[in-house]
């Protein structure tokens, strides 16, 4: 270590994102980084900041791995998303949004892509070079389709130039197109809708690519080291979308054994994004508008993945949190991101320390950055929570239990009292 002044968590309650709590910890911070961890007594030198914390906890900041950074209060509306305001205005709630959650304790973000005029690449070289706060982002950008794909609802009429949050095309060439301009303008993360459904009822449950555009579209990416995350419920899809090498499958509805397999054979991540599903059966205003004919399918797939969920948390599968905040029932709101770990706790019987850990070490690997786990080189994205999340999950959704927040080693919330050597 030089002789820089160190950020210093003494006798803390450790959770390193992959381990239960150890008590009586010291972690010590120099930079952005993290320097040393473990039991042994730490003597400060003038300028260290020592905090003791008296036993509460120090985790790793939260990644969430499903995020659309320009939803804002989406409801059924008959515009394309992505058009509902201009990109400029769009980028502000983008911007308010990356800030909501950093400040709930989210200090990685993954994006879920249908993101029009290439926001999310733009607010991240602003976050990166010091111009706004925000989390650590990997970008993403539009959803790509077939034309009369799942994305493809609007009005054919309208004949519209600016599509919104997605691009349409047709063959391999005309998605290698898409893909090489999008991984061009700063996307890291390709979102492709090879198929329809979650949360709505569908007639076609088969892979609605070519199996010639799909493989085009993820070889295109991985040839310009990016990555790919798809849209697909359905059980076809996903085996054709896993044999194609899609390093994430979002929702997963219908996952079962044999996809299971598949997934793990694979080394791909599963984003369930299941809590708004859950708000959606269970709401008192049916606010959807959907008829109990629509709704069955969605309940049944539904209660299929709370039935799964467990079988590939035990399995192994590498699971993240995240979900489609921003839309209707959702809200970006402070502290509302957690809530969507207790669901998976309370509701599905996931334990609180694995669902602890899809929501740090997991999502660290999604973000392929030293985030996720507290050890010795990791980069210095902390929580320290007045309580054990590992006990009482709904901590995390408590502003008053959130007592600070490190990003890179420097304090985005600081309400700790702190000696200085």
């Amino acid at each position: 270590m030089s002789d820089a002044p160190r950020l210093v968590f003494a006798n803390a309650n450790l959770l390193d994102g992959e381990h239960e709590a150890r008590p009586r910890q010291t972690v010590v911070v120099e930079g952005e980084r993290i320097v040393s961890v473990g039991d042994a007594p730490y003597t400060a030198a003038p300028g260290d900041r020592v905090v003791d914390l008296a036993g509460r906890t120090l985790m790793p900041g939260l990644v969430t791995t499903h995020f659309h950074s320009t939803y804002h209060d989406i409801g059924i509306s008959p515009q394309p998303l992505g058009l509902e305001a201009p990109p400029a205005v769009l980028a502000i709630v983008a911007e308010k949004n990356l800030q909501c959650a950093l400040r709930s304790g989210f200090t990685s973000v993954v994006s879920a892509g249908g993101i029009n005029a290439f926001i999310d690449p733009q607010l991240k070289r602003a976050i990166t070079d010091g111009l706004t706060e925000g989390p650590r982002m990997v970008a993403g950008g539009h959803g790509l389709d077939i034309v009369g794909g799942y994305q493809d609802t609007g009005k054919w009429w309208w004949e519209l130039g600016n599509q919104g949050s997605c691009r349409y095309a047709n063959g391999p060439d005309g998605f290698r197109h898409l893909v090489r301009d999008e991984v061009r303008r700063g996307v890291e993360m390709v979102k492709l809708f090879p198929s329809g459904g979650h949360g709505v009822h569908e007639e076609v449950e088969t892979l609605t690519f070519t199996r010639d555009e799909l493989r085009a579209a993820v070889h295109a990416a991985h040839q310009r080291g990016a990555r790919v995350r798809a849209h697909c419920p359905w059980k076809e899809p996903m085996l054709e979308c896993l044999a194609a090498g899609v390093d994430v499958i979002d929702h997963g509805d219908r996952i079962d054994a044999e996809v299971l397999d598949a997934m793990l054979a694979a080394d791909a991540t599963l984003v369930p994004s299941a809590y708004f599903i859950h708000l959606m059966l269970n709401d008192p205003t049916n606010a959807v508008g959907a008829t109990p004919v629509q709704m069955a399918p969605v309940r049944a797939d539904f209660e299929n993945m709370c039935k799964r969920l467990p079988e590939a948390n035990a399995a192994g599968l590498r699971i993240t949190v995240g979900d489609d905040y921003g839309i209707l029932l959702l809200p970006h709101r402070p502290h509302i991101y957690a809530r969507e770990l207790a669901f998976y706790v309370d509701h599905v019987g996931i334990p609180a320390l694995d669902v602890l850990r899809w929501a740090t070490k997991h999502g660290g690997e999604l973000m392929l950055e030293d985030v996720g786990t507290i050890a010795t080189g990791k980069l210095a994205d902390l929580l320290v929570v007045d309580g054990d999340p590992s006990r009482d999950i709904a901590l995390l959704q408590d502003d008053a239990k959130l007592l600070a927040i490190v990003k890179g080693g420097e304090f985005v919330k600081d309400a700790l009292a702190g000696e200085r050597g």
